[in-house]
């Protein structure tokens, strides 16, 4: 009997010391797995800053007698789309502007001209430059003409923090020199959350007090499995409601030439929001030790003035919570907001254009990225700002909670 006993007890110590290696394993994985995915997201990100600010494998050239020097992203762009079309106008003390591209030569010389595996074909390049003092030529590494005599290869920048984050223009295909300008991206995906906030906050805060203090037993086990269910609906469910239903009545209600607007994107993400605040404030009201709620009434106050002046400042921590997990739940979300905003990136000034938000413009664009090239880093460092935006929300409710605990 003593024998079986003492072997129950050694298979009892093994199974507990087995179980806490399973968990500890378990959980240092798992750390291991969040940091090295975290390091990961930065360092791709953060390449984007050793990234040239012309397409990769492309270099500008002009005249030697051009004075200019050196050119920044946004003055490249707007130089080959025909916004700057005079040297003047740059502080050079060249002409009108006479742009160049590089299959451009194809149709100035025979292809026979440009010898056995065109070897030539950076003399013909360098003849062309030579002959247009006003020129400025988008040409091939590969093909560059030599720069003694009448070439000037332009200096290559780095593209630059301000650019990422103080630029208005996201524009990652544009050649010759793409538009990485964040800011668009980063103000429509706070736009959208805090108009989102501003629409479910009352609702869900409307709802929770009904459930917490006035619905009956029976209302509240009926109404609260259905406000989780809608938790747990997919966002693409909740994207083609609004893409069938919300987008055609907006854009009849207000006369707009288009329903896909922040407005709908909004609209979406309250309805999304709403089961996190409800559920979260009406934990939270109901919380309330009764003592308090006796004590309110005992005194003469109403029902009404009990809810309102003991209950939710009792609760304001919690609700406070509901709020801003609320808000992630916003920040974060992608296929309904990709789907109902119009995917514009431009920067908001109305609820009723098309905006695009950080993870609609992730979703939408890393499939077509070359990887490790500078569209490719530059959506992981979308990431990261998600990913700060994020922490930032999570921590805030964290000591929100700290503080409700601590009443």
């Amino acid at each position: 009997m003593m024998s079986s006993s003492r072997f129950h007890s050694l298979f009892v110590k093994i199974s507990e010391r087995a179980v806490r290696a399973l968990l500890v394993c378990s959980g240092s994985i798992t750390g291991v797995a969040i940091i090295l995915i975290v390091v990961f997201l930065f360092r791709e990100g953060f390449g984007l800053f050793g990234s040239p600010s012309v397409e990769s494998g492309y270099a500008l050239c002009v005249h030697s007698s051009n004075s200019i020097e050196e050119l920044s992203p946004m003055q490249i762009k707007q130089i080959f789309d025909g916004e700057i079309t005079d040297w003047n106008s740059l502080g050079s003390n060249r002409g009108e502007i006479v742009l160049f591209r590089f299959d451009e030569i194809f149709s100035l010389y025979p292809e026979e001209e440009f010898g056995e595996d065109y070897a030539l074909l950076p003399q013909k390049l360098g003849e062309v430059i030579a002959r247009n003092p006003d020129i400025i030529a988008c040409l091939p590494e590969q093909y560059l003409p030599e720069t003694d005599g009448s070439v000037k290869i332009l200096p290559t920048k780095n593209i630059l923090a301000t650019d990422f984050f103080g630029g208005k223009e996201w524009l990652p295909t544009a050649t010759p020199s793409p538009q990485f300008g964040a800011l668009p991206l980063i103000a429509g995906t706070l736009w959208v959350s805090f108009f989102a906030i501003l629409i479910a906050l009352p609702l869900g805060l409307g709802v929770a007090v009904y459930m917490s203090e006035l619905a009956g037993e029976r209302s509240r086990r009926l109404l609260k499995p259905a406000i989780e269910l809608l938790a747990g609906i997919p966002s693409v469910v909740y994207g083609f409601f609004g893409l069938v239903v919300l987008v055609p009545l907006i854009r009849q209600t207000f006369a707009l030439p288009v329903g896909e607007t922040a407005f709908a994107g909004s609209l979406i993400l309250a309805i999304m929001a709403l089961p996190t605040i409800i559920t979260i404030a009406e934990d939270a009201m109901r919380g309330t030790p009764m003592a308090m709620r006796e004590a309110s009434l005992a005194l003469g106050a109403t029902r009404w003035q009990t809810i309102y002046k003991v209950i939710i400042p009792y609760a304001s921590s919690g609700i406070m919570a509901a709020v801003v997990l609320g808000i992630g739940r916003a920040v974060g979300e992608t296929m309904a907001v990709l789907m109902v905003t119009g995917n514009a990136a431009v920067m908001p000034t109305s609820l009723f254009q098309s905006i695009r938000t950080i993870p609609a413009t992730i979703a939408a664009e890393l499939g077509e990225a070359p990887a490790g090239g500078a569209h490719y880093r530059s959506l992981f460092l979308l990431g990261c700002i998600l990913f700060i935006i994020t922490m930032i929300i999570s921590i805030s409710a964290e000591l929100i909670s700290k503080r409700k605990s601590g009443l």
